[in-house]
């Protein structure tokens, strides 16, 4: 049974920093790209950033800079680092991992995580 267990985010002020976690079961870790997207009230759920199983990473321009994505394979765990944070970046924050070289595998989800940035 796969499961991505998220934890981390809450509050913020603007300009401030958040992290967030994801923690994977039931897969060969390595063998996933993993992701994290967001959705904004009554907007549609976008993607933010996503690390291959080598390494390579890519960002939405709107976080580029700011956000970096990072993987650790001893813990089967995907990081978002989140900096500069602003109240655009107000959202819930799911993780997602994708099995490389299969598109016709399902894409898993976690339960998302609020993130809030506010003065």
């Amino acid at each position: 049974q796969v499961q991505l267990v998220q934890s981390g985010g809450g509050l913020a002020q603007p300009g401030g920093s958040l992290r967030l976690s994801c923690a994977a079961s039931g897969i060969v870790f390595s063998n996933y790209r993993m992701g994290w997207y967001r959705q904004a009230p009554g907007k549609q759920r976008d993607m933010v950033a996503y690390i291959g199983g080598s390494g390579h990473t890519n960002y939405a321009d709107s976080v580029k800079g700011r956000f970096t994505i990072s993987r650790d394979g001893a813990k089967n765990t995907v990081y978002l680092q989140m900096d500069s944070l602003t109240v655009e970046d107000t959202a819930v924050y799911y993780c997602t991992a994708d099995r490389i070289f299969n598109p016709n595998s399902p894409r898993y989800w976690g339960q998302g995580t609020q993130v809030t940035v506010s003065s």
